[in-house]
C-alpha cells in the first residue's frame, strides 16, 4: 500500500481523482465511502514555500457524520491518506468534509 508524505502532497495529484471514491477505513474494514468533489489551490505558492496551499473537498453519506479528526482513506490509485477531514455540514445530497493544506 502507498504511503505518501503529506508535506508531498498537492491539489495536482488529486485532481484527476475527482469524483472518486475514498474508503474511510477503520480496523481494516470499510466503514463509509466519501467522493472527492473538488482539488483547488488556495493561491500561488509564496517565495521559500514548498507547494501551493490546497483544499479537498468530499461529500459522503448523510449518516454516520464523521467528528473532525483524522481520518484514514483509501484510494486504489493514490493508497492510503491520514487526511484531517473537518465536517461542513449536511444538505440534500449528503455530508460535506473538507481538508486544507497549508
Amino acid at each position: 500500500m502507498i504511503e505518501h508524505d503529506l508535506a508531498q502532497l498537492s491539489a495536482e495529484l488529486f485532481a484527476p481523482h475527482v469524483g472518486e471514491p475514498f474508503a474511510v477505513r477503520a480496523e481494516g474494514q470499510i466503514e463509509l465511502t466519501l467522493v472527492l468533489t473538488e482539488a483547488c489551490t488556495l493561491r500561488d505558492a509564496a517565495s521559500g514555500e514548498r507547494r501551493a496551499p490546497f483544499s479537498l473537498a468530499f461529500r459522503g453519506p448523510e449518516a454516520p457524520l464523521l467528528a473532525q479528526q483524522i481520518v484514514p482513506l483509501e484510494h486504489p490509485v493514490l493508497g492510503r491518506l491520514d487526511l484531517f477531514l473537518v465536517p461542513l455540514g449536511v444538505d440534500a445530497d449528503g455530508a460535506r468534509y473538507e481538508a486544507v493544506f497549508t
